[in-house]
């Protein structure tokens, strides 16, 4: 069973949880340093990224940095700002730890939040199709040579992927679609064997 942290400051993490739980995972809320102990993997939830810098300590965005640097993330909306790059803003202090620039809000405020379907990669497509929930989203500006799409709407990328870091600019959590959690799952199982076979740990 994966035991899978979702980062609890602020946001919408109890949907996270609803999902994780509903997939057979063990979840742990993520507030301190120590709760990121034994963790196979880490869920950023959307929220605000102005609270989520506020409220965050310097020894918990130290922990954070490590971890996510060397274990399966994931990130959607504010999570996924906090862990790329965006404009140079005081009340925002991302961990830029994924080649992608994003516009906060690019997709408009709260008012303009929206429901469409999405063009996903051969890996993510199913009979029904996918369909992604924007509120207050981040939009992609530009991304680097190591990041690969993995949805787009109309011709811009939503869902992107690098090394062991997911983001959606959407809310998965939000649908009852759980096709992106269910790929984030398949992405610890494939780090955990890939350790297996460097290391011949099997616990």
């Amino acid at each position: 069973m994966a035991r899978v942290g979702v980062l609890a400051l602020q946001g919408d993490f109890p949907m996270h949880e609803k999902r994780l739980k509903n997939l057979s995972c063990d979840v742990v809320q993520v507030r301190t340093p120590r709760d990121l102990d034994g963790l196979d993997a880490l869920i950023w939830p959307g929220g605000e990224s102005t609270t989520m810098t506020r409220v965050m300590s310097e020894e918990l965005r130290a922990a954070l940095t490590e971890f996510c640097s060397t274990h399966p993330v994931w990130g959607t909306c504010a999570g996924m700002i906090m862990l790329s790059h965006t404009d140079p803003d005081p009340r925002v202090q991302t961990l830029g730890l994924a080649d992608v620039h994003v516009n906060r809000n690019g997709w408009g405020r709260q008012v303009h939040s929206f429901e469409a379907e999405l063009r996903v990669c051969a890996e993510l497509e199913e009979a029904r199709p996918a369909v992604g929930l924007f509120i207050r989203a981040p939009r992609v500006m530009r991304t680097g040579k190591g990041v690969r799409v993995l949805a787009r709407y109309r011709d811009e990328p939503v869902a992107l992927e690098q090394g062991n870091i997911l983001l959606t600019t959407f809310h998965p959590e939000l649908t009852e679609d759980d096709r992106f959690h269910r790929l984030f799952l398949s992405r610890i199982l494939e780090t955990h064997k890939n350790r297996i076979e460097s290391t011949g740990d099997r616990t």
